[in-house]
């Protein structure tokens, strides 16, 4: 079934546990993804990216969630992430999303909060909840998100509690160190600034570049309220990787291919619902 972002995000911030956001960007993806809910019992929030527009429409991407979803007991939430257009971000509340990110994070910080207030008061009146950013994530190995030239800027925890104020955001993703991508490195996390920013806002918190973090680190951040983890990159290199070995040891029928595709999208979402549904994590 298909629900609103806060109607799962609420209870994972207040029972220290995280709900996985996982990117799906075409059947396989959307289906992996959904299964992996449904077989673990657990809610799953299915990312559509806007970059993914280039895959499928808005309108297509909800017919194909609300068909997959309304078959899973498990709650799905449709969320459109890492959007910078106002008039995608609009459309997608208007075709029926429960959730929206405006992403502003790149712009000075007054531009931010004046459209993301705007992006709320609209969402907001239609049952709709809002993400927004604040900071910037670098890039990693296999990035989708961002570009190369990203650089990591991390996210102020006094203007954090300003921004979450003025404009009534739902969820706001902070940069504490995370890339998109796979890292490079061992990540260095600022858990300091993230206890900070939990201290003055109290309000669920986003981490972006989930893929490939130590289960150590999820359970970390997660004690100092993360409530949702996005997970994108880690997917698709696992899944290319075993496509490529199946087509390298035999020569299936596609509809095979695609199958095989759905089990892939599978192993990974589960293993991050088993990283992040340990509820009463202390740290």
């Amino acid at each position: 079934m298909l629900v609103n972002l806060q109607d799962i995000l609420k209870d994972a911030y207040r029972n220290h546990y995280a709900v996985g956001s996982f990117n799906g960007y075409n059947y396989e993806t959307f289906k992996g993804i959904i299964d992996a809910g449904a077989e673990t019992q657990k809610p799953v929030i299915l990312a559509f990216g806007a970059k993914y527009l280039q895959n499928m429409s808005l309108e297509t991407a909800y017919t194909l969630a609300k068909s997959l979803g309304e078959g899973s007991a498990a709650p799905v939430c449709l969320h459109l992430d890492h959007c910078s257009d106002l008039a995608t971000v609009f459309r997608a509340i208007r075709t029926g999303f429960g959730s929206v990110m405006y992403d502003g994070s790149e712009l000075p910080f007054a531009e931010n909060v004046k459209n993301t207030a705007a992006v709320c008061r609209v969402a907001h009146a239609c049952g709709v909840t809002v993400e927004a950013e604040l900071g910037c994530l670098a890039a990693g190995e296999h990035s989708h998100e961002g570009s190369a030239t990203s650089v990591q800027v991390y996210t102020e925890p006094a203007l954090a509690k300003q921004f979450g104020e003025m404009t009534q955001v739902d969820a706001l993703a902070v940069s504490i160190g995370t890339v998109h991508g796979l890292y490079q490195a061992a990540p260095l996390l600022r858990l300091d600034i993230l206890e900070q920013i939990n201290r003055l806002i109290a309000m669920p918190l986003v981490l972006h570049g989930g893929s490939g973090l130590p289960e150590q680190d999820i359970l970390a951040c997660i004690a100092r309220g993360i409530a949702k983890i996005n997970v994108n990159t880690e997917i698709s290199v696992y899944a290319v990787q075993q496509t490529t070995g199946l087509l390298a040891a035999q020569q299936p029928h596609f509809s095979e291919v695609s199958l095989n595709q759905i089990g892939y999208v599978k192993d990974i979402v589960k293993k991050y619902i088993a990283f992040s549904y340990k509820e009463g994590n202390n740290g």
